[in-house]
């Protein structure tokens, strides 16, 4: 659906908020979410569609994942949601509380009645216990689904779970989640983290999410982009060593021969993919700052 850009950085931004709808354009996260769901009131909702829409339609956000989190389908306000963004055609449509297929098959089917949304992926909220237990079955709802966020906080206090640093109470979510993401090719990012003072304790978090295999974070606050734009972007020391890893592979192709030794470990097809992977990533990054 979509091609390969950077999601290190994506940043929720309450749309009933023009000042920092105005603030995101100048802000460097890969990407903006703009949010009709939790950090609206009900009545600003309204007034936060239209302005997600006037900002939507602006052109004023560059390069940047363009994404509207709609209201939830338990709500009287998802069908308005999805018709404003018809006209203006963002990026991504992200649903919450996506714990059954059924969730995604009825948004897809109105985004059809609707009209307008052939380049729009959608995005999936992982947040519920049900959710995690159908991993699966959602991964294969819809080949229009891209990504999913992983909503954290929903998620502890569904389980009455403690907030704790290793985070060990969702661990085993976490992990099932990334392990249906990757074998059914979807994106995955992690949830946000609350405390925007605690920026020594975002930077472990997001390293924790790179460590595990996360694509990005999603952010609460600008404060946070740098530390996840630094995070989730490979290294000059790993870009080096990817780039001299395709060229041992390559020179040892063209010998004929099925592996290379570089620095004395061998080198495999499998370790050439990880290395073309992140030299991708810093291509599209450098793409976004020019």
């Amino acid at each position: 659906m979509q091609s390969f850009r950077p999601c290190r950085s994506m940043l929720f931004m309450p749309a009933s908020n023009q000042r920092a709808l105005e603030k995101a354009q100048t802000l460097s996260s890969d990407g903006v979410i703009f949010d009709l769901e939790d950090a609206v009131a009900p009545d600003a909702k309204a007034d936060a569609r239209k302005l997600a829409a006037e900002a939507l339609a602006s052109g004023a956000y560059g390069q940047r994942l363009r994404v509207l989190r709609i209201n939830g389908l338990d709500t009287n306000w998802w069908r308005d949601d999805l018709a404003a963004a018809s006209a203006v055609k963002p990026d991504a449509i992200l649903i919450p509380k996506v714990d059954s297929p059924d969730i995604l098959e009825r948004v897809e089917e109105e985004m059809a009645w609707l009209g307008g949304f052939d380049s729009v992926a959608l995005w999936s909220m992982i947040e519920t216990p049900k959710a995690f237990l159908r991993l699966e079955a959602l991964a294969e709802a819809t080949d229009r689904q891209t990504t999913w966020v992983i909503g954290t906080n929903d998620l502890v206090k569904d389980l009455r779970a403690a907030h704790t640093k290793d985070r060990m109470p969702v661990m085993m979510a976490l992990s099932n989640a990334l392990l249906v993401a990757r074998a059914y090719g979807l994106s995955i990012l992690d949830g946000v983290y609350g405390n925007f003072r605690d920026a020594e304790g975002f930077v472990v978090e997001c390293k924790q999410a790179k460590d595990m295999g996360f694509d990005g974070k999603t952010l609460i606050h600008p404060s946070q982009i740098e530390g996840a734009n630094s995070v989730f972007a490979p290294s000059e020391e790993e870009l080096a060593l990817a780039r001299r890893m395709i060229a041992a592979f390559e020179e040892a192709k063209a010998a004929g021969k099925g592996v290379a030794v570089l620095d004395g470990r061998m080198v495999e097809e499998l370790h050439v993919q990880t290395a073309r992977e992140q030299v991708a990533m810093a291509e599209a990054i450098a793409g976004l700052n020019n």
